[in-house]
Parts: C-alpha cells; sequence; structure tokens
C-alpha cells in the first residue's frame, strides 16, 4: 500500500543517499592519515534526486541479492577543502569530516521524521491512530 506514495519513495531515497555519504565519511576519516588520499564524497541529494538517481544498492559479489529497480546511485566525487592537503598529498581534514557527518545525522533524522509523519497522516486519514 505504501509503494505506490512517492513521499515514501523520497524518504527512503535520502535515508539511502544518508548511508551512503556515511560510508565514505568512515572511509575518509579511517584514511585520514594514508599518504595520497583524496578524500570523497557523494554529489548532494537534491542533484542527484532530480537527475533520476534511484540510490540503489551495488552488489559487490555475485552471491548478492540484487534489490529491485535501477542500479543507478549518487556520483561519488573528490572532496577537500582548499589549502586541507597535508605534505604527504592527503586532502582529509578530520574537522571537516566530522560537520560532514553532523550534516549526514540530520540528513538520516530528517528522512526517519519524514517517513513517521507520512504514516501517521495515513494512518489518521484511515481513522486509525
Amino acid at each position: 500500500m505504501t509503494q505506490n506514495l512517492n513521499i515514501f519513495q523520497l524518504a527512503s531515497q535520502l535515508a539511502s543517499h544518508a548511508t551512503q555519504r556515511q560510508a565514505l565519511i568512515a572511509q575518509n576519516t579511517a584514511n585520514a592519515d594514508t599518504p595520497g588520499y583524496k578524500a570523497r564524497d557523494l554529489t548532494p541529494f537534491a542533484e542527484s534526486f532530480q537527475s533520476g538517481s534511484n540510490m540503489a544498492l551495488r552488489a559487490t559479489r555475485a552471491g548478492h541479492l540484487q534489490p529491485s529497480g535501477g542500479s543507478s546511485r549518487a556520483e561519488v566525487v573528490i572532496d577537500s577543502l582548499f589549502g586541507a592537503e597535508s605534505p604527504n598529498g592527503n586532502s582529509v581534514s578530520l574537522e571537516d569530516q566530522m560537520v560532514r557527518a553532523a550534516e549526514v545525522r540530520q540528513q538520516h533524522d530528517l528522512a526517519i521524521g519524514i517517513y513517521q509523519k507520512s504514516l501517521q497522516i495515513l494512518r489518521t486519514s484511515m481513522g486509525r491512530k
């Protein structure tokens, strides 16, 4: 019943984008001391949503289950602060990554809030609480 409502699809895609972005932030943080490592991030959700990307999961092994729908994802881009590159070529700024992690947390909370409020409206319209 909720599969055909666009608001639920939007909330799901927003949460998926936040999950993928958090994974990249974790990789950036883990490689903060790796020589030559370049910080990466995803394109903003608004851009990937407007381009028709459905934030599908990626199978990394043949045994993984394939999700239904398309396989397009948000684009991973090299993204670092100007002047953040260290002498060994690493461009990860831990302060910047922590700020981005807080943004991702807010994005995920927004997705969950949209989903919960939409369910509440749907239940109220059916006469349930």
